[in-house]
């Protein structure tokens, strides 16, 4: 499948005359709880050609594709991104950290990871994990019968929340990374460990009975960080290294 989706950003290349940054795996298979028919994730970063720059009107600066072979590519433009990572935007500062990388042509993506300390914000990448984890948990892990594969999409936030108080830096991307550094109760380890390889061989995880030891750890561990947050308070980001940035992008592409 990795040659697959190489070539389809080739392709993307040539039909949108864009020239792509970095492309790496995002959502459940490079967090490592994919099952054997999870989509395939796809973003990147790209850049228009130089006539596109010097437009008076603003224009559409993402490209979006849902392949029939589940493969769903979705990339931001240059700007657009860089403006999302002058506000540390957790998708994105993902996106730079992935276990699988598709393309990194350019040198782009390396000189971002260089700058993530000095934009990383530990309240705006708190705020966005604590916000998906208590959505889950609210949606679809409170009643008697739960959805129980919903459970990793509340786990991994709010270990990220965890990784985020102890160390001061955007978590890692991979659920087990997380796990071992935060999750010390063996029983509680004994049933997550269980639904991992239930959901990696492909296994069903409809609604099933809700796991109280995973229920309670998350109930707590929610309203530990809703009151925690709050204690963040905000930085003004600079905006010259990504305006030089941008440039010297622009100039190694063209």
């Amino acid at each position: 499948m990795t040659e697959e989706i190489k070539k389809e950003l080739v392709r993307l290349e040539k039909e949108h005359d864009i020239k792509i940054l970095y492309a790496v795996e995002s959502g459940s298979r490079a967090w490592g709880f994919e099952s054997t028919d999870s989509d395939w994730d796809v973003r990147f970063i790209y850049v228009q050609n130089i006539d596109w720059y010097l437009s008076v009107d603003d224009q559409k600066d993402t490209i979006e594709e849902m392949l029939p072979n589940d493969i769903d590519l979705s990339g931001w433009e240059l700007r657009k991104t860089l403006k999302l990572f002058r506000k540390s935007n957790p998708p994105l500062l993902e996106w730079l950290e992935s276990p699988l990388v598709y393309m990194e042509k350019y040198s782009t993506a390396l000189r971002m990871r260089e700058l993530v300390k000095e934009y990383f914000s530990p309240k705006s990448c708190m705020y966005h994990y604590l916000h998906i984890a208590v959505g889950n948990y609210k949606d679809y892990l409170q009643k008697e019968n739960v959805r129980v594969k919903k459970y990793f999409y509340a786990l991994r936030p709010i270990m990220a929340c965890m990784w985020i108080e102890k160390y001061n830096t955007m978590p890692p991307m991979e659920f087990d990374k997380l796990m071992k550094e935060h999750v010390d109760n063996a029983e509680l380890k004994k049933e997550i460990e269980n639904l991992l390889v239930r959901k990696r061989s492909g296994e069903e995880l409809s609604e099933e009975p809700r796991i109280a030891i995973i229920n309670d750890f998350l109930e707590e561990r929610i309203g530990y960080y809703s009151a925690f947050v709050k204690q963040f308070s905000g930085k003004e980001p600079d905006t010259a290294k990504l305006n030089e940035l941008f440039r010297l992008t622009l100039e190694e592409v063209k």
